[in-house]
């Protein structure tokens, strides 16, 4: 990660936009606060992705907040190809200034440089990969597997860089890590699954108690008990005796296909700061 900063820092210096690829789910969580640091002032547009499985009220209150701090932001699905126009338009009303000054100059075709950065699989290859047109980007569904920058041409006039996901070395609030948990955007080996599994239920219960009666065959008095034992009666109820780890997985697996609905963990902040 260290390494990936220091990339990324360097390679700043030859964009004209930073792309900063969030999470909808977790719109908050999933900004690496070092970024501030490392943007320097830099042109930024925020593209929340993975909107299919957030809350689509709960996006739109975000979309708002972030623009009242001046922080332009669209809403995409990368994997299903949805909204990815809404980048290339955006990128276009933040740059207009500097796109005027170089047709100022002479320059008849402006060439635009943005650069992808966010934490681990927030899909950022996925997102210029639809920007390309093509598959150039290696994509896959776990943390990590963008290794190293590489340059990617699209058709249009942006040129597009691809970094590593960096996640910044420790969460001030613990429920950020969680929520990043319980998302994918960490390693599934660097966190207890029912640790995850037990904040999940929590919110679901509050949310969605029909939905986890009906997926996980159990009855309105079950989801009265104490978490650890609801845990232990779904363990039981999908048939998996006392493997309460593989129903924490299951659990964490059905949130992140969006089985049990289309979910935001984080909430719009109350406070008027600009981060």
């Amino acid at each position: 990660m260290a390494k990936a900063r220091r990339q990324v820092t360097e390679a700043l210096k030859n964009v004209d936009i930073l792309y900063e690829i969030v999470d909808a789910r977790v719109p908050e969580s999933s900004r690496n606060p070092l970024l501030d640091e490392i943007g320097q002032g830099k042109k930024r547009l925020l593209v929340l992705n993975k909107a299919d499985l957030a809350d689509p009220a709960a996006t739109r209150a975000f979309i708002d907040y972030y623009a009242a701090h001046d922080l332009p932001a669209v809403a995409i699905d990368a994997q299903h190809s949805q909204g990815i126009q809404q980048i290339m338009s955006a990128t276009h009303r933040v740059l207009a200034e500097y796109i005027e000054r170089q047709k100022a100059k002479g320059l008849r075709n402006v060439l635009l440089r943005a650069m992808c950065v966010g934490v681990p699989n927030v899909g950022k290859s996925t997102i210029l990969n639809r920007l390309a047109g093509r598959n150039i980007a290696q994509t896959g569904n776990t943390p990590g597997v963008t290794k190293s920058q590489q340059w990617i041409k699209t058709s249009s006039d942006i040129n597009l860089l691809d970094t590593p996901g960096i996640l910044w070395p420790k969460f001030d609030d613990p429920a950020v890590g969680t929520k990043l948990a319980l998302t994918g955007g960490i390693k599934d080996s660097l966190f207890h699954a029912d640790d995850v599994a037990l904040f999940a239920l929590e919110k679901l219960i509050a949310r969605v108690p029909q939905e986890l009666q009906h997926l996980y065959r159990v009855n309105a008095t079950d989801l009265t008990q104490p978490l650890p034992d609801l845990l232990m009666t779904i363990t039981a109820r999908l048939g998996f005796k006392d493997d309460y780890e593989r129903a924490s997985w299951t659990l964490i697996n059905d949130v992140r296909k969006g089985k049990l609905g289309r979910f935001t963990w984080d909430e719009v902040p109350v406070d008027d700061a600009a981060r």
